[in-house]
């Protein structure tokens, strides 16, 4: 859970930093914009870990079942 919280916290703050180096946006569509990067990163790194956790299970199986 921690991890998955600096992700995305380092996903704003990434995301910020990058739009306010653009000069023809608005402030709140940079927020918007952050916001929805820092999610897809949120998920991303859920996705992963389910997946990490799945693999890590059936490895476990196939050493049992040896």
């Amino acid at each position: 859970m921690r991890s998955v919280a600096c992700l995305w916290a380092s996903g704003i703050a990434g995301s910020i930093a990058y739009n306010w180096s653009q000069p023809n946006m608005k402030t709140s569509v940079k927020i918007i914009h952050a916001r929805l990067h820092a999610q897809a990163f949120t998920l991303a790194a859920l996705v992963g870990g389910a997946a990490v956790e799945c693999y890590e299970r059936n490895q476990n199986e196939i050493a049992r079942a040896k």
